[in-house]
């Protein structure tokens, strides 16, 4: 009896919270639109049209991702994970890109845990630590 009414109240909130979320068209319809106005800009905005494929020296300037272009976006491939070396290279679950080369950074000793992390001489490396015990 009691998941009934349950049932019932659940109901009835839910018709009721869909018929106060629809939006009148009156207020719609009354308001202007600030849109046409944005379009006047994108034409002018000399930065939205410069992509790497047309223009390679924008990945070059100062702020940039990376010097290389991977699909008209800037990238470093000698760091990125999925532009590792090349463009759409892209290192597997575990592994980094560490100089352009994909390397397994949980049990690599010259790259334990991370790029260019070094383990001492004669230890090694598990689970992306030196001589994990």
């Amino acid at each position: 009896m009691m998941s009934r009414i349950f049932i019932i109240v659940a109901l009835f909130m839910c018709v009721t919270l869909a018929s106060t979320n629809t939006p009148s068209s009156s207020v719609e319809d009354e308001s202007p639109s600030l849109r046409s106005t944005s379009h006047f800009f994108d034409h002018y905005n000399p930065r939205a049209s410069m992509t790497c494929d047309k223009f390679p020296r924008v990945c070059r300037a100062t702020g940039s991702p990376g010097p290389d272009c991977c699909r008209k976006h800037c990238v470093d491939v000698m760091i990125d994970n999925l532009n590792c070396g090349e463009c759409g290279m892209k290192c597997r679950y575990g592994e980094a890109c560490c100089s352009g080369n994909c390397v397994n950074i949980m049990y690599d000793a010259k790259n334990c845990g991370g790029c260019k992390i070094r383990c001492k001489k004669g230890n090694f490396c598990k689970y992306g630590m030196c001589s994990y015990a």
